[in-house]
């Protein structure tokens, strides 16, 4: 059942629409990924979808009571309150009653007043009234999955944070359509794990817009492009998608290619001399003249970057050497006794947890920041060029021709002396664009000029924190190449699994407690190699059973038997427990206490739903065997 249909909208903000008689159906369950190249105008289709911005020509149909949330690239302003107060914002009417009582219970630890007390009465008999413990439990899982401060103001946090605040606000919502525009940006791998499943399994629509290829191979069901201004639909996976894609821009470039002969031929004839126009043919003069017109509408796809990173000198083969390093931040040990080699042309990649310790262990490395224990030894005739997930390179009230040329006309590159406007336009800023101020362009152009910029400097060592970030997927493509090929050594910091894959020879892993694995190969190749947890002791098979016909279905060992008899009373004591839990939490009386025993109670709240998830996945597996 369609829940929004766009038929033929036009939306223009300059010369080129960036919306040119696109038409587009979203319907229930169904997982679209929206793709195009930076400034197509993805971000744009987005707000139009959830009634932001109105379209200046075409319609659309909504279904009645259709509910529509977006979490978009930049964070609104004025938004105030502690971040449970924003995300819990997202689900409606309950909002305010949950954002009261989780005030009222940060108060209660410091005052157990009989005011207090009798308001948080009034809320738990609201809350009760209204379903609102299911949406409060709800809220806790999103935030304690996005690791979110939830006592912190919204206002303190940084950017990245802010966003996923954002995310949880939305996620929470449950909106008939959500829509995501680069949801992965700023997450940990764990963090994208979880998303991923939580987005698998939601069973309402959802738009999205990424760069992570792993992400949109897994969650979407469809893919729609945004091209010059026109939407298509592609019912397939990504690479299916891609090489279907290669295929239509074949035939596209075949048409045109024949348009332009027999336009050229047309030229030709009505250019001809006094006898060719004493017998001209008047509809054929007419059919030039409608040939020129469709030539004018034509438009042409956007370019290709160009990228090229200008090679310094060859350095020599020890690049990095640490031993026994350590370090230590407001108590918590980031790095422990940890020791790396690093040559000549590795592609190193650096992955963990948000906050985990990943851009500290590269000001180490590179002698930045000096270790409280071991050494850092490193190479000859380094030349290091730093990519910057904060782009504090990048001057924001300055044009984009200021900040890569720093009030010159001229470029350096690779020997050979370019103007910043013919350079810039290798990064698809055309002259107009590059008089821009920085502030103004979109997060995948900043990122594509600090690349700009990088690469004007000679470099033999690359440190690229974050380089992936709200780049679309062609230049994304390109960075990999051009890093593959660099005969130079690269730090890569990234959450990007297929970029890691693609890319790096070997990865350095931020496990916790201070602890760096090494491993070889990828992302991929990390998963096979890391350590595995201990799994519980499995009951062995009888061998006369595990010698039976395949087509024979396996019975229950005694074991399993009875596992699957105490399956019941171990789900019915973990549901008494909950209830006990949700029953202390629920009187006012027992907030007088303090608040560490509430914490406490709110994780074994957390625990319980886990075991009665496993419990009951456990109980179906044995049940379908016995």
């Amino acid at each position: 059942m369609a829940l929004i249909t766009l038929h033929q909208l036009h939306l223009a903000f300059g010369a080129a629409a960036l919306l040119d008689g696109a038409t587009l159906t979203i319907r229930e369950r169904e997982r679209v990924c929206l793709l195009g190249r930076n400034g197509a105008g993805k971000s744009t289709l987005m707000r139009v979808i959830n009634a932001d911005l109105l379209p200046d020509g075409g319609e659309i149909m909504r279904r009645q009571g259709l509910r529509t949330a977006l979490v978009s690239q930049e964070v609104p302003a004025g938004i105030e309150g502690s971040v449970f107060d924003v995300v819990a914002a997202g689900l409606g009417e309950q909002a305010a009653l949950l954002a009261r009582f989780h005030q009222i219970g940060r108060q209660l630890a410091e005052d157990a007043s009989a005011a207090l007390l009798d308001e948080l009465g009034r809320l738990q008999k609201r809350l009760e009234e209204t379903g609102g413990w299911e949406l409060h439990q709800r809220a806790e899982q999103v935030i304690n999955h996005l690791q979110l401060p939830a006592d912190q103001p919204f206002a303190s946090l940084s950017g990245g944070l802010k966003r996923r605040v954002m995310l949880g606000r939305a996620l929470v919502a449950d909106p008939d359509i959500l829509l995501l525009d680069e949801p992965t940006n700023h997450l940990d791998l764990d963090t994208i794990a979880w998303l991923e499943d939580f987005l698998v399994r939601r069973d309402k629509a959802l738009v999205f817009v990424t760069h992570d290829r792993s992400f949109l191979q897994r969650v979407a069901t469809r893919i729609v492009e945004l091209d010059r201004g026109n939407l298509s639909s592609w019912d397939c996976d990504y690479a299916t998608y891609l090489a279907r894609r290669e295929e239509q821009l074949a035939a596209e470039e075949k048409q045109q290619a024949e348009f332009d002969k027999k336009l050229a031929r047309e030229e030709a004839w009505i250019r001809q001399g006094i006898k060719a126009r004493r017998t001209r043919n008047m509809g054929r003069v007419r059919a030039l003249q409608q040939l020129r017109a469709e030539r004018r509408a034509r438009r042409e796809r956007t370019g290709t970057a160009a990228l090229q990173v200008q090679e310094g000198e060859r350095s020599g083969r020890l690049v990095i050497e640490a031993e026994g390093l350590g370090y230590t931040w407001d108590g918590r040990p980031l790095i422990r006794d940890f020791s790396t080699t690093i040559l000549r042309g590795d592609k190193v990649g650096i992955i963990g947890p948000n906050g985990s310790g990943k851009t500290t262990l590269l000001q180490l490395l590179l002698g930045e920041l000096a270790p409280q224990q071991g050494r850092v030894k490193l190479g000859t005739n380094l030349q290091v060029a730093y990519f910057d997930q904060l782009r504090a390179q990048l001057d924001e009230n300055r044009t984009v021709h200021e900040n890569l040329a720093e009030g010159n006309d001229w470029v350096e590159v690779g020997g050979q002396r370019r103007h910043v406007m013919g350079y810039l336009q290798d990064f698809l800023f055309p002259p107009e664009r590059a008089r821009s101020p920085v502030r103004t362009l979109s997060g995948g152009e900043r990122n594509r000029l600090l690349l700009a910029k990088l690469f004007t400097r000679p470099a033999n060592l690359l440190v690229l924190d974050e380089p992936t970030n709200d780049l679309d997927l062609e230049t994304l493509e390109l960075l990999e190449d051009l890093l593959v090929d660099f005969s130079g050594t690269v730090l890569l910091v990234s959450h990007d699994r297929a970029f890691l894959d693609n890319v790096v020879t070997s990865t350095l892993v931020l496990e916790g407690e201070g602890k760096v694995g090494d491993y070889v190969g990828g992302y991929e190749d990390w998963l096979r190699q890391r350590p595995q947890p201990e799994a519980p002791p499995r009951v062995e098979t009888p061998r006369t059973e595990r010698r039976a016909p395949k087509e024979r279905p396996r019975k229950l060992s005694f074991k399993e038997k009875q596992e699957l008899d105490s399956l019941p009373r171990r789900i019915e004591e973990l549901e008494g427990e909950q209830g006990e839990i949700h029953a202390r939490l629920s009187d006012p009386n027992f907030y007088r206490g303090g608040g560490g025993e509430v914490a406490d109670l709110q994780t074994r709240l957390a625990l319980i739903e886990d075991e009665l998830a496993q419990a009951y996945l456990r109980w179906e597996e044995l049940e379908a065997l016995g």
